[in-house]
């Protein structure tokens, strides 16, 4: 795998892991046309890699991902051609996710929004720092929840829990995401790094063909199911990201992080 390839998305080594970070700190790793194909390859490129024994995926800065960015959803809202071709990204990032025989560690150091939340989900072991929040908001800026959420979440925590919080965007707190088997484990921010760690070590330490065929034999049930959900969820989403209701909910948003930032160069947003 040839590192030099990824310049969205912070690529490094240690050992037998490759960590994949995030790395748009100042935007809280929201995901830009960019961070978006180089996810397409990512997982592909690290599945195939003799030398990767595991992979952790996490963010820089105080943030996981965001989601979607704000001016790409802009982009893709004013163009069909563009919104259907970020949607079969979208389809090969997940099959690449449910595909791969590598095992994925989420190292989640913040908020995962949206596409973010999905992507932590997606990963065999998902640990949090107990400040971190988990959120699928679709509905609430005029999506349907495409890439993902609609599989992952109902599979995760049962169908009346996924509802609640798929309908709504009501976001989790990391302890409860826990709690409830959303993720697998939340723990103290200052010791994100070395739990993070032993995880990497005890899935190491088992017989690789083992771990590796256990994992592809757990996910060969949620790619029968992927097959139905996904392909359904991906064409309802990519109908609303055209829509007139899509681009309201992002320019209200635009609008607010302006007075936002105003209000901070102003001095008043302390």
């Amino acid at each position: 795998m040839d590192l030099r390839r990824y310049e969205a998305i912070d690529l490094t080594r240690d050992g037998q892991i490759l960590i994949a970070s995030f790395d748009r700190p100042e935007q809280l790793n929201a995901i830009n046309s960019a961070v978006h194909r180089e996810l397409e390859t990512l997982f592909v490129d690290a599945d195939r890699d003799d030398d990767v024994k595991l992979v952790i995926l996490t963010g820089k800065g105080r943030a996981f991902s965001a989601g979607g960015d704000l001016d790409w959803l802009l982009e893709l809202n004013a163009d069909p051609a563009a919104s259907a071709r970020a949607i079969l990204g979208d389809r090969r990032i997940q099959s690449a996710l449910l595909g791969m025989e590598t095992p994925i560690i989420a190292k989640v150091n913040g908020a995962a929004v949206g596409l973010g939340c999905s992507l932590a989900l997606f990963c065999d072991v998902v640990v949090a720092a107990s400040h971190a929040i988990f959120s699928d908001p679709h509905v609430s800026v005029g999506l349907v929840a495409g890439d993902g959420g609609a599989l992952l979440w109902p599979q995760l925590i049962g169908f009346a829990r996924a509802r609640r919080y798929l309908l709504t965007g009501e976001s989790i707190k990391a302890g409860d995401a826990a709690a409830m088997g959303l993720i697998t484990e939340a723990v103290d921010g200052d010791d994100l790094d070395d739990v993070v760690s032993a995880w990497a070590a005890r899935l190491l330490a088992q017989p690789e063909h083992a771990l590796r065929w256990t994992k592809a034999s757990i996910n060969a049930g949620l790619l029968v199911i992927a097959n139905a959900v996904l392909d359904s969820a991906a064409g309802f989403e990519n109908v609303t990201q055209i829509m007139p209701a899509h681009r309201e909910k992002l320019e209200g948003m635009r609008a607010s992080n302006r007075s936002r930032s105003s209000r901070r160069d102003a001095g008043g947003d302390q």
